[in-house]
């Protein structure tokens, strides 16, 4: 495991997404919801909030908009994570499945934080038989991508190290035969952070 790139999911890997979830919802109908299972692995689950539909659904998908984006909460401990893998000699990118028109926002996200990632390469989130994150990653070559969704690991250059976050057990996709497409589980960044850096010496 020599170094090299590094290739990083945003959201539930280093940006707390679930969290600011409640933020949005807050935004969009003027009353931050109570958390229902910290241990949820979807937002709806973890936050009691209902399904919305019509103009409702509209209005809280406004609230995801480019300030939204641009002010998620880190996951605790991802900073210096990433940290220690910058001071190891490894230059880290972030791999997101955000659209495009808020891959900026994105950028500034990470850089108020502190993050060591300068570049952040936007693959959106179209729903094909393989990872929309595929095409990016087989291109850049990582020596490592770490994410926390299973299916975005389909297509993945098996020479590439497939690390999946296990976080958010209550509902979550990270089972099953997918899991045939990763080669390590962790806990969090800082764990898979702690294993690489033994590992590869």
């Amino acid at each position: 495991m020599g170094k090299g790139i590094i290739a990083l999911d945003a959201d539930g890997v280093l940006l707390d997404y679930g969290l600011a979830y409640a933020g949005a919802w807050e935004r969009a109908f003027g009353q931050y919801p109570r958390e229902r299972d910290p241990q949820a692995y979807w937002p709806m689950d973890r936050w009691e909030v209902e399904r919305v539909e019509g103009e409702r659904l509209d209005r809280l998908r406004r609230a995801f908009d480019e300030d939204f984006w641009a002010s998620i909460p880190p996951v605790p401990g991802a900073v210096d994570a990433c940290r220690a893998l910058a001071d190891a000699g490894h230059e880290l990118v972030c791999v997101t499945a955000l659209p495009e028109e808020f891959r900026a926002a994105r950028e500034r996200n990470l850089r108020l934080h502190g993050f060591p990632i300068d570049l952040v390469h936007a693959t959106g989130h179209e729903s094909t038989t393989v990872s929309p994150k595929a095409e990016t990653l087989n291109a850049l070559k990582p020596c490592a991508f770490v994410d926390d969704f299973l299916p975005y690991f389909v297509g993945v250059d098996g020479q590439i190290h497939r690390a999946l976050i296990l976080r958010g057990a209550n509902g979550s996709p990270n089972e099953g035969l997918l899991m045939a497409h990763t080669d390590s589980q962790h806990g969090d960044l800082a764990r898979f952070v702690r294993w690489w850096l033994v590992a590869r010496v």
